[in-house]
């Protein structure tokens, strides 16, 4: 992978299309001042760099029907190697399991699993993940509401700009006064 050194306008494309992703390269390049032909080579190495890995549509969970949302930590009999990857590996094929992590503490790993209803997490827990080999102990804990829930990472905002009053990103410039600007032109 190539590394690359991002200035002030890549920052900025990387804000606009995490989003937007749908936003065309004709709007993005007049959002951060190029014209449509440079704007796309940067979107090009950016994505050649892999900065941008992919492009989604983000669904509304409820919407198509998976109302139960489950936090699941997951001990191992023994953490090593093997074990790891025979967990890993199981995880990887369930796609109820929206994010899967290797932990400090109590717990080996975190899941993140939506299922439609109790039912269904009966049988994942029942008929899949307790019969994992290694898995040791499970504990699960219900999403009861979702506060906040954001795809979009923090990028360094000094570099991507700040949002003026009508919601359009801008580069981070000290702001003159009329009456400053006036005097300047005077002056002159």
């Amino acid at each position: 992978m190539l590394h690359m050194l991002l200035d002030s306008i890549d920052w900025r494309i990387l804000a606009l299309l995490q989003s937007d992703a749908r936003m065309s390269n004709v709007e993005l390049a007049r959002a951060v001042g190029l014209s449509p032909s440079p704007c796309l080579a940067r979107v090009r190495a950016l994505e050649g760099a892999g900065y941008i890995s992919r492009y989604v549509s983000l669904l509304d969970a409820l919407k198509v029907g998976l109302k139960v949302s489950v936090f699941i930590q997951v001990a191992l009999e023994k953490q090593v190697e093997k074990a790891l990857e025979v967990f890993e590996n199981a995880i990887l094929e369930r796609p109820e399991v929206m994010e899967c992590y290797l932990m400090t503490g109590e717990a080996d790993y975190l899941l993140r699993v939506v299922v439609p209803d109790i039912q269904a997490l009966e049988e994942f827990i029942l008929h899949f993940l307790s019969r994992v080999p290694g898995v040791g102990n499970i504990k699960s804990s219900f999403a009861l509401k979702q506060v906040k829930y954001q795809t979009a990472l923090p990028l360094p905002v000094d570099l991507v700009g700040k949002k003026d009053t009508t919601g359009a990103l801008r580069k981070n410039q000290p702001r003159v006064s009329t009456t400053r600007a006036r005097q300047h032109r005077r002056n002159r």
